[in-house]
C-alpha cells in the first residue's frame, strides 16, 4: 500500500467512526456517552477487521510490498543479463530452450 492508500484508509475509518457517532447521537437519540461508546465499537469493530483482512488477503496472496519488491528486482536482474548477452548466445540460449521445451513436449 502506498501512504496515500494508508491515510485515505484512515480517514475512511474514522469518517465511518464519526458517521456511526453522529446516528446514534441524533437519529437514535443516544446521550453521547453512550453514542460515544457505541461508535468506537463500530470503528474498532470495524477498522480493525478489515485491517486485519485485508493484511491476511495479502499475505495468503503475496502481494505485500516486501514480495512485490522482490519479484520487481528479480525480473530486472534476468532482464539485464538478457540484454548484455551477444546474439550469439541468445541464439544457443533459445536453441537450448527450444529442446528443453520440445523434450517436455514429448515426455506429455
Amino acid at each position: 500500500m502506498r501512504r496515500l492508500d494508508v491515510l485515505l484508509f484512515s480517514a475512511a475509518v474514522f469518517g465511518v467512526g464519526g458517521l456511526a457517532y453522529a446516528i446514534l447521537l441524533f437519529g437514535m437519540g443516544m446521550d453521547s456517552a453512550q453514542a460515544g461508546i457505541w461508535s468506537q465499537v463500530v470503528l474498532v469493530g470495524v477498522g480493525v477487521t478489515a485491517w486485519v483482512a485485508s493484511y491476511l488477503i495479502r499475505a495468503f496472496t503475496q502481494t505485500m510490498t516486501y514480495n512485490q519488491q522482490l519479484v520487481d528486482y528479480e525480473d530486472a536482474v534476468l532482464q539485464k543479463r538478457l540484454d548484455e548477452l551477444s546474439p550469439e548466445e541468445l541464439a544457443q540460449l533459445q536453441a537450448e530452450v527450444e529442446a528443453e521445451r520440445a523434450a517436455m513436449e514429448a515426455t506429455d
